[in-house]
């Protein structure tokens, strides 16, 4: 099994084919669209391929140490993630093409009008574990 993350972006990935944002959306569509997620969801929970997932909000502040005793920087010149990320997806799943497969599936989530949004999903393998050297 491999994991991989599914990201989903409010912008910064080419343009969806049902490219209107989902402030325009009515409340139906919104719940359309969470509903057909938390579907999605639920299926591969019965398969064993879900991992978690979630949906991120708007807010967010970028934090780093600036060392002992000085305050952190929260903010600076560099994308914003709370603007560009609006959830994520675990998944745990036999082969890189199932990831693709289940990504594919997940871009056709209904958007503006009910219709499938069709929208570029970024899809990360998490990082393996390194290898330990025996003697």
């Amino acid at each position: 099994m491999a994991k991989y993350l599914l990201l989903k972006h409010y912008r910064g990935a080419p343009a969806a084919v049902n490219d209107v944002p989902m402030d325009r959306w009515t409340p139906d569509e919104v719940d359309a669209h969470i509903r057909y997620m938390r579907d999605f969801a639920t299926k591969l929970e019965g398969t064993g391929e879900f991992v978690d997932g979630q949906a991120l909000s708007m807010e967010g502040t970028w934090v780093r140490s600036d060392g002992a005793g000085r305050p952190p920087v929260t903010d600076g010149p560099f994308a914003e993630t709370k603007d560009l990320i609006a959830g994520w997806m675990a998944i745990d799943v036999d082969s890189y093409e199932r990831a693709l497969e289940l990504a594919a599936e997940l871009s056709a989530a209904p958007g503006a009008g009910g219709e499938p949004i069709h929208e570029w999903l970024e899809l990360r393998p998490f990082m393996a574990e390194p290898s330990t050297v025996t003697e």
